[in-house]
């Protein structure tokens, strides 16, 4: 059986909207999700990022993300036919470990804790496919990395792109 690695943040889980609530709130502005992204602050400003990373850093920060609208079904309908892993990056806020444990139990009940992998460097995740949002994690991956679409990775270019999961169960399914 061929497997899946599917990142959480910005794939399953609607990190962007509440770091934009949050970060909008803090910094008392009013950016729009096209005029945040976190990718491109650790040049422009590397201090209002370590500031908003300690905030997202409160362990309960992860705890009550909205879920990506058709994930749950579209994963549902993949377990079917792969095997399937939840691969997240959380070494950069290792205090939202028990909040997204706590999130992907309550969102994905189906997903063994085995099937959970919390890293940092995911070249060593072995896998078919990855589906993630940041195509840094595709470096050294040795399987075919998917692009989810998101805010910070509208103009990267080199990968299969998916806009939703819907784009996911056509392409996969």
């Amino acid at each position: 059986m061929k497997r899946i690695a599917i990142d959480m943040d910005e794939v399953i889980a609607d990190f962007h909207s509440k770091i934009l609530h949050t970060w909008n709130r803090h910094f008392s502005q009013e950016l729009t999700t096209e005029e945040l992204n976190l990718f491109d602050l650790h040049q422009d400003d590397p201090e209002k990022l370590e500031e908003i990373f300690e905030l997202a850093g409160h362990p309960d920060f992860f705890a009550d993300l909205a879920v990506i609208p058709d994930s749950q079904r579209v994963i549902a309908s993949l377990s079917k036919h792969y095997e399937i892993f939840i691969t997240t990056a959380a070494m950069q806020v290792p205090a939202s470990f028990n909040a997204k444990f706590r999130w992907l139990n309550t969102h994905f009940p189906a997903i063994k804790p085995s099937h959970i992998v919390f890293c940092g460097n995911k070249s060593i995740i072995n896998a078919d496919y990855m589906i993630d949002d940041n195509a840094i994690n595709f470096v050294d991956f040795c399987g075919e990395g998917i692009l989810y679409t998101a805010p910070h990775n509208r103009h990267v270019t080199g990968y299969r792109r998916v806009d939703s999961w819907r784009d996911v169960e056509a392409l996969l399914l």
